[in-house]
């Protein structure tokens, strides 16, 4: 029995070992396989009127595809802004100084993420630089409420507050006829 006590030791050891590993690739994996020493970046800022569901860490993308992160997001005292950093990774350095930047959501209820469509202004965004093309959140829940609220399902020609619409013209045909078959 005492031969088999060292093999069992080192199958609990080895066990123990993969356990652990396994953790620290789920830690890596969660975190997009940084933990605050990733590749290099350059800051950029954005202002925005609403920002909806949009929080720190949430993606940067162009076209789909993820080129950096939601550094920090604060409020301007003076103007009331939303002012949102981004951090770009250093590859997309050549990224155009007209770049245009709006809040968008992955499907209908998905998480929302920074787009960017650049522009083609030859000069680069650089280290601190401001995009100042900026498109804020929609909020689907007020644009519902909305048309809800507001008359909308009505009829045609139908004023939204007061019910009362204009009779439409008759249709006569007359207009359905090109001028030159006249």
């Amino acid at each position: 029995m005492s031969s088999r006590a060292p093999r069992i030791e080192f199958a609990v050891g080895a066990f123990l070992l993969l356990a652990l590993a396994s953790l620290l690739v789920l830690a890596i994996a969660s975190t997009n396989g940084s933990f605050g020493f990733g590749g290099s970046t350059y800051s950029v800022t954005a202002r925005f009127t609403n920002l909806g569901p949009l929080r720190p860490n949430a993606p940067v993308k162009i076209g789909g595809v993820a080129i950096g992160k939601v550094k920090s997001i604060g409020l301007d005292p003076v103007k009331l802004d939303s002012v949102v950093t981004l951090a770009i990774d250093s590859r997309y350095d050549d990224l155009p100084a007209d770049t245009s930047a709006a809040i968008l959501t992955s499907g209908l209820l998905g998480e929302s993420y920074v787009g960017l469509a650049p522009g083609g202004d030859p000069d680069p965004l650089k280290e601190g630089d401001e995009i100042f093309l900026t498109q804020s959140s929609v909020d689907i829940i007020q644009m519902v409420g909305k048309y809800m609220f507001s008359g909308g399902a009505g009829t045609p020609g139908e004023d939204a507050a007061t019910g009362a619409g204009e009779t439409p013209p008759a249709d006569d045909g007359a207009d359905d006829v090109p001028d030159y078959l006249k």
